[in-house]
């Protein structure tokens, strides 16, 4: 009977505990829905009135008319300046300094080194008309190693129309590329935490589809394969993360500053009959940092300087990026972000929600630099966090064998003062299996050693006396 009761109080505990986890599931569900509406209701009077913003819009136009550029456009595979969407295009696009997630690739090739997960990703950013950018990425980190690959496809449906409204031909007109990134985080370290520097090579096809003779409003074979491209191009990044007036406890730096080259190569056309160079890719030089002032807040800005390779002088003008990010829970944050490039500015607000392992984000942006007419962006994007191969596991037991030797050393003792060292000995080695030179433990090391030797100088001190 004693052992039923106590059989039965097991379960008992059991259905408290499994209600309790619901309970606090649901919690969670709920507040991720209301949080969603709370988004939806903040974002819909924008919707609307970005529908008929044009006194708006004139305003904006007269206070940034001095950032008008005429070089805009002279450019091409334009896609690549388009955002992927979710938390990078909340945040303004400001990722160069932050590159804390997946969303690197389009902004750091140095990000990978410093990823705490491996990741899985998916992004949908509708954006002008019926066009639309979809983004498919995944990342591996090994110790201080990162690579990855994107593909991501922007299209745009094309059709043609003879003087008399009939329909000649209906495809889409399409950019896709493919990337390969690496990435290594250099003297890694518990002080200093490194400097990842990264490159990414990315191939890019630019698919314009056959049109109509304009006097037989017959097909043109191989029309549109002379006005397609090839381009070839790679990215260059350095990112440097440490602590600057920091005021909360934690493990992850505060502040990073990165560096990016991005976009640097050619593109083919002509494939048909005139194989040629095609115009510039849209190369620039990009600088920014993140600052976390507190645990709960983040600020990201960021400087652009385009760069026409086939003709320096048409270069186009600086833009800049910022963004701020705030935790309201463990599982939702929320961010905005803001983006001048050319005469028309860009506002973005997006939230980021945590579901059993998945982040979601849903963004939204008023873009008024991409079109004359204000337009609304509704991105999407899903990550799944891969975990990251037992790094956080085997830092936990660091610092657990680090706090063992502190207690030993504690006692004052030789005897313990070596097995302090023993201890901290193992928490070192540990820490280099992962690529991180814990230097506190080598600090502790160093000072034991030194008090050791002072003892045994002490102790032969007295028997020569």
């Amino acid at each position: 009977m004693k052992k039923f009761n106590i059989q039965k109080q097991d379960l008992v505990h059991t259905d408290i505990k499994f209600m309790r986890k619901k309970q606090h599931f649901a919690k969670k569900q709920a507040f991720i829905f209301l949080a969603v509406l709370v988004f939806n209701a903040a974002a819909a009077p924008f919707c609307v009135f970005a529908l008929d913003l044009k006194d708006v819009n004139s305003k904006l136009s007269d206070v940034f008319g001095s950032f008008s550029d005429s070089n805009e456009g002279t450019t091409v595979f334009r896609s690549l300046n388009i955002p992927t969407g979710g938390r990078s295009e909340s945040l303004g696009t400001a990722i160069t300094g932050l590159c804390d997630d997946i969303t690197f690739f389009d902004y750091n090739p140095a990000g990978s080194a410093v990823l705490s997960n491996s990741e899985i990703a998916f992004f949908h950013n509708s954006w002008i008309a019926d066009s639309a950018m979809e983004t498919l990425e995944g990342s591996l980190r090994f110790n201080n190693l990162g690579m990855g690959l994107q593909l991501k496809c922007f299209y745009v449906p094309f059709t043609e129309y003879n003087l008399f409204g009939d329909k000649l031909a209906g495809s889409y007109y399409s950019e896709t590329s493919l990337a390969f990134n690496m990435a290594y985080n250099f003297l890694a370290g518990y002080n200093f935490k490194g400097i990842a520097a990264g490159y990414t090579v990315r191939a890019s096809w630019r698919n314009m589809p056959d049109y109509a003779d304009n006097q037989t409003d017959k097909i043109k074979s191989g029309s549109g394969l002379e006005q397609s491209a090839l381009g070839f191009m790679a990215d260059f990044g350095l990112l440097v993360r440490f602590n600057f007036l920091k005021n909360f406890s934690s493990l992850e730096p505060n502040f990073n500053f990165g560096l990016a080259l991005n976009n640097l190569g050619l593109a083919f056309t002509g494939f048909s009959k005139n194989f040629e160079l095609d115009d510039s890719l849209p190369t620039r030089i990009s600088a920014g940092f993140s600052y976390r002032l507190f645990k709960n807040l983040l600020f990201t800005a960021e400087f652009r300087q385009p760069v026409n390779l086939m003709n320096f002088s048409s270069s186009q003008k600086f833009s800049f990026a910022s963004g701020a990010e705030i935790n309201v829970t463990a599982f939702f944050d929320f961010e905005a972000g803001f983006m001048l490039s050319g005469g028309n500015p860009r506002f973005s607000i997006g939230s980021q929600f945590d579901i059993k392992g998945i982040k979601m984000n849903v963004n939204y942006t008023l873009d008024l630099t991409t079109s004359f007419n204000p337009v609304n962006h509704i991105s999407l994007a899903a990550r799944l966090l891969l975990g990251d191969r037992g790094r956080s596991q085997i830092r936990t037991m660091v610092y657990e064998k680090y706090t063992e030797g502190i207690e030993l050393y504690s006692k004052g003792d030789r005897q313990n003062i070596q097995k302090a060292i023993e201890k901290w000995t193992e928490a070192k080695n540990m820490s280099s299996s992962i690529g991180i030179k814990f230097d506190p433990a080598i600090e502790a090391i160093t000072a034991a050693q030194d008090l050791l030797n002072v003892h045994d100088q002490i102790k032969n001190f007295g028997f020569l006396k």
